[in-house]
């Protein structure tokens, strides 16, 4: 059988005129009381100071004073600028991720960031990560854009259906930059990584085909020990009780790496119980090929005929040692609920369309592979 794979301004109301001497009497009096008011409160400011409890007046009384507050946080305006990425680190607090903005030209004060971020009932809310941010911002700014989905740079590990254990480390160590040997490491303890033990130590099979979104401090073994519970997750979702798990993902991987379209999976699943079932062999290519690691399409007839690979479901009846690649929902469920039928063959009769044919005796089934070889002869 072929194997396929996111307050408004105050207004003021303009004053009505009276007589203009009566106006300037009015306004000149109350220039006086302003320049007494801003006197009298300079002294009462420079006083608190002196006793060491004026800051919180300072820091409120520019409205009142008229003039700038010296210790009021320095803030930029606008929106932003240009982009810049910048990372938040696990456990940053206000002060922390403000000073990371500042070094970053996001923002232009710490203070100007802990006071929005104060201001905003949200903050707390803020993930670590990396985020595409402006240089320049309005703190206020800083913080909306923080909490928005949009600035948050996602690193994603995706593992499509049927990868192998090994096509699954190379992915994670393309992605995340680390040591293939740290990745090695985690597997060294299966049970610390959550691999249960009916696996027998063998993480093939047991990555959950998915993507997964990383943090910036997830560890070679927590991006292992997630993709083990996403499998016991999803297992457990459909029911399949811990003695089975092994046997279920063993028999979801072969037909992951055998069908094309999902149509076929529960039909595939039915075949491999019926061959099964009659003590006959599987004769699944996938399998001796991940025996030999070679691709499907180079499998030989001395391949098929050798029995030192435990693989080779053409010379060892039953299931193969483990699975042969990590089977996604799709294959999981074909298995746990094959459609019913008698077939006992199938194979792929176009390798471009990957239409594959089902058949229940041997006859029928060497007429379906003679549709291939004239498929494979018109299309070298």
């Amino acid at each position: 059988m072929t194997d396929l794979f996111e307050r408004p301004p105050v207004q003021h109301e303009q004053p009505t005129r009276a007589s203009r001497s009566g106006g300037r009497d009015r306004r000149a009096a109350k220039k006086r009381a302003q320049r007494r008011r801003r006197r009298t409160l300079i002294v009462v400011v420079a006083l608190l100071l002196v006793g060491g409890a004026g800051y919180y007046l300072v820091s409120n009384a520019s409205s009142l004073l008229g003039f700038e507050n010296p210790f009021a946080a320095s803030d930029y305006e606008g929106q932003g600028v240009d982009p810049v990425d910048v990372t938040i680190e696990p456990g940053s607090t206000g002060a922390v991720i403000g000073q990371t903005l500042v070094d970053a030209g996001v923002v232009k004060s710490v203070k100007a960031f802990t006071d929005a971020y104060k201001a905003n009932p949200e903050a707390s809310k803020i993930q670590p990560g990396n985020f595409t941010m402006l240089t320049e911002m309005k703190a206020s700014a800083a913080v909306a854009l923080l909490l928005s989905k949009e600035s948050k740079n996602e690193m994603k590990l995706t593992i499509p259906e049927g990868f192998t254990k090994a096509q699954v480390i190379d992915r994670a160590v393309s992605v995340t930059g680390k040591p293939v040997e740290e990745f090695e490491a985690a597997m060294a303890d299966p049970a610390a990584v959550g691999l249960p033990a009916e696996a027998g130590g063998n993480f093939e099979g047991w990555f959950f085909p998915s993507t997964y979104l990383l943090e910036p401090d997830d560890t070679p073994a927590t991006i292992v020990a997630n993709m083990v519970a996403a499998t016991v997750s999803n297992l457990d979702a459909l029911g399949v009780a811990p003695a089975d798990r092994q046997t279920v993902i063993t028999k979801a991987s072969l037909v992951e790496r055998e069908a094309k379209a999902d149509a076929d999976r529960p039909k595939m699943a039915r075949a491999i119980e019926n061959r099964l079932e009659r003590d006959m062999t599987l004769d699944i290519d996938a399998a001796v090929a991940f025996g030999l690691g070679k691709p499907g399409t180079e499998i030989t007839l001395a391949d098929k005929a050798n029995t030192d690979n435990l693989y080779n479901l053409y010379r060892h009846r039953g299931l193969p040692p483990g699975p042969i690649a990590s089977p996604g929902k799709a294959s999981v469920e074909a298995i746990l609920n094959p459609e019913p039928g008698d077939w006992l063959f199938w194979v792929a009769v176009n390798l471009d369309t990957g239409e594959t044919k089902f058949s229940s005796t041997m006859a029928e089934h060497q007429r379906y592979v003679n549709e291939l070889r004239a498929w494979q002869a018109e299309n070298p």
